[in-house]
């Protein structure tokens, strides 16, 4: 008896399939990383890319001059000096005068803009006031009489569709990499260093937005919403390295923080400073993570020169020692000279206060301010501590970047509101007038469309753990229709459940395939060292699977990841669109993303449901390969606004770790909730052993102690 197929009896379970059939994610990259696209918008791209344009013999030439490219060489190339980055600055400006010509050809009409957004579901709005947008140049010349009627008919009340139609732009479309340095003038060493890492056909974010911030226009202000794993890193990363290489030029004796990037977890800022690495060499360009003990501020010393660090890694042990330091002590450490800093915000903030014992220091020079996941950033949890980074850049001309694959309504609302209330208690305008626009990739919160979907109905604890073993196995392809191959994620809610899932396998893989040496569990309460070993080790493939809680949902790109397990339900929709991000990255196929829910999750599924319902239309395909049918959509409850607030607070209340006060009430819930496959019975004939056993050791401790009972012939005890 199959107890897998008990357990999923009123699924349609699909005939067993050969596992090489499908493409996984971990067998190498994509031809084409784009999750939207038509045939049409394809004749169309191809057509503009194969466009021959006039190019001087200088820009020829420039192009004969760049190395060849080994892709797969360990050989790293070293950086420039200063010298070889001014001379790459001055080629920028010869290129960028003799390309002008020659830009004017290729430039797109509104309906060929329109036709490429469109089909790559690409939607850019302008989020200023209908009043802004909209101006409207007064006549001098006309009597007063003219001028209350021409105000009288121009202002008409605009319907919702016209407000819509109003906001929406099309701006033109970047189709390959080459054009940032036709078109758009970037560095040139940026430019190879772009080459350098493959990248070839931009992604949809990548297509939106880099003409956006990199346009001859004013920078605007960004809001993207784009699905997990389409590359935002490197669109925001792009138009912040060429922004500080312009400044370098301009002002060469300006030297500081100039551009800001923060984001949620220690995991993400550290992998974002390793993708900026590889796009800054040879640059002149430094990008630092944030430590423990770094300053990045001269506490008030007016007019005092910034000191440069000595090694641009510095080691976490001397940040540490750093920190421990008296104040005095403290003061002589030289300011970080970093010219774009990642951190996450507690950290951040307790440098620029002094761990909250004075009040913030500013940052002057900063223009760029980039959040990455801000939605999170901008929740309850981190939101005093980012709008006092926010406030802290003080610079009229700072441009703001949020970024993350979820943003509700209430993030935007915010947006607009600080962007105003700072400039208002900064006292001052920007130089330049500059809009606010929203990007949105595919539709908005909802999962990638590129991996399968799984919902399985388990009923208890021991189900899902009977489940979650079978897919450990090779026998689970013939159990049912889930096949899934390491490297793979297993979400849980809590820690405690984490370390106990981790316990409960770690000698499930045989000793053959390297044993409990293959699964690890990841969690915020290991140290800093034992975290980066762990994801290093994952990295490299030592690791096959690893347990973590949320702490991994989020921008963490493992690009050969095959699957994602949620073993506990995600407390939102939200959450669950992250975790299953994680695979099916930079458009892979052949990922699958397995959900197991039991009787207590029940009241908490519809939302989740309704994500993977979305994600199935948007891939297409025929109606009875969907996994979550309409019957189940209509049976599953909703879910009332305090119940999604109290889950996404707290979680399932049921895997709640139980309060001291409630042991009767909640003691059978919290039986039910442990992570184990032993019965009661068994439990409760180790903890009678127990028992006894430290109730003889207490016995022979006593008459020990009063000596009235010999030692020849006792009894000792029960062994241990």
């Amino acid at each position: 008896m199959d107890a897998f197929r008990l357990l999923t009896r009123s699924t349609k379970l699909k005939p067993a399939s050969s596992a090489s059939d499908s493409r996984l994610p971990s067998t190498g990259k994509a031809a084409n990383p784009q999750l939207f696209r038509t045939a049409e918008t394809d004749k169309l791209e191809s057509a503009k890319n194969g466009k021959k344009r006039k190019r001087s013999a200088a820009v020829q030439q420039d192009e004969e001059d760049v190395p060849d490219l080994d892709f797969f060489s360990s050989n790293k190339r070293p950086a420039a000096s200063v010298a070889e980055t001014a001379v790459a600055t001055e080629d920028d400006e010869k290129v960028s005068a003799q390309d002008a010509v020659s830009d004017d050809d290729d430039s797109m009409d509104e309906v060929e803009r329109r036709t490429i957004l469109n089909s790559h579901k690409i939607k850019v709005t302008d989020m200023r006031d209908l009043e802004e947008i909209q101006v409207q140049p007064t006549s001098t010349t006309d009597s007063k009489k003219k001028k209350k009627k021409a105000k009288k008919e121009e202002a008409p009340t605009l319907s919702k569709k016209e407000q819509k139609r109003a906001r929406r732009l099309f701006p033109e479309p970047l189709l390959n990499f080459k054009e940032l340095r036709s078109k758009y003038k970037i560095s040139s060493r940026l430019a190879e260093n772009v080459a350098e890492q493959g990248f070839t056909v931009p992604t949809e974010v990548q297509l939106g937005t880099l003409p956006l911030l990199l346009g001859e226009s004013s920078e605007p202000d960004l809001l993207v919403v784009a699905p997990t794993g389409s590359g935002k890193t490197l669109s925001f990363l792009i138009p912040v390295i060429n922004k500080i290489v312009r400044h370098h030029h301009s002002n060469p004796d300006e030297h500081g923080i100039l551009s800001l990037v923060v984001a949620p977890t220690r995991e993400l800022a550290s992998q974002i400073v390793n993708e900026g690495r590889k796009l800054v060499a040879g640059t002149g360009v430094k990008i630092t993570l944030m430590r423990k003990g770094m300053r990045v501020g001269d506490d008030g010393d007016a007019g005092a020169n910034v000191l440069e660090e000595n090694n641009e890694e510095s080691s976490g042990s001397e940040d540490e020692e750093a920190e421990n330091k008296p104040a005095k002590e403290r003061a002589n450490i030289p300011v970080t000279k970093s010219d774009i800093l990642v951190t996450t915000p507690l950290m951040l903030v307790n440098a620029l206060s002094a761990n909250r014992t004075t009040t913030m220091a500013t940052l002057p020079l900063v223009r760029s301010l980039v959040m990455d996941e801000a939605d999170v950033l901008l929740d309850p949890l981190f939101r005093e501590q980012t709008l006092d980074i926010w406030k802290s850049c003080s610079h009229p001309d700072l441009r703001v970047g949020l970024w993350s694959a979820t943003m509700g309504s209430n993030i935007e609302d915010l947006t607009k509101s600080t962007i105003r209330e700072r400039l208002e208690d900064l006292g001052q305008k920007p130089s330049e007038p500059h809009a606010l626009l929203r990007l949105v990739v595919g539709l908005k919160d909802s999962a990638i469309p590129n991996i399968d979907h799984k919902l399985v109905y388990a009923a208890t604890e021991q189900g899902k753990l009977m489940g979650l073993r079978q897919l450990l196995r090779p026998a689970a392809a013939s159990a049912s229709d889930i096949r899934l191959r390491p490297p793979f994620l297993i979400f849980t809610q809590t820690i405690p459940r984490a370390v106990a899932l981790h316990s409960e396998l770690k000698y499930d893989i045989p000793a053959e395939a390297g044993g409990s040496s293959r699964i690890a569990v990841l969690h915020s309460d290991l140290s800093d060292g034992q975290r980066s070993d762990i994801m290093r080790d994952f990295r490299k493939g030592e690791i096959w699977i690893l347990v973590t809680t949320d702490l991994l949902a989020r921008g963490v790109d493992f690009r050969g990841i095959n699957g994602v397990v949620n073993y506990d339900i995600p407390n939102s929709a939200a959450v669950y669109v992250h975790r299953v991000g994680r695979t099916g990255r930079a458009g892979r196929e052949g990922g699958i993303a397995v959900t197991y829910y039991t009787k207590e999750d029940i009241p908490y599924v519809k939302s989740i449901a309704n994500i993977i319902d979305v994600s199935e239309k948007l891939r297409g395909g025929e109606e009875g390969d969907k996994s979550i049918q309409k019957w189940l959509l209509d049976a599953l409850p909703n879910l009332s606004k305090n119940s999604k607030k109290d889950m996404k607070r707290h979680g399932v209340k049921a895997r709640q770790a139980p309060r001291l006060t409630d042991k009767e009430e909640d003691g059978k819930g919290a039986r039910g909730m442990r992570i184990s496959t032993k019965s009661g019975f068994e439990r409760r004939m180790e903890n009678n052993k127990r028992g006894a056993i430290e109730a003889s050791r207490n016995r022979k401790a006593a008459a020990a102690a009063s000596g009235n009972v010999s030692d020849a012939g006792s009894w000792g005890g029960l062994d241990d």
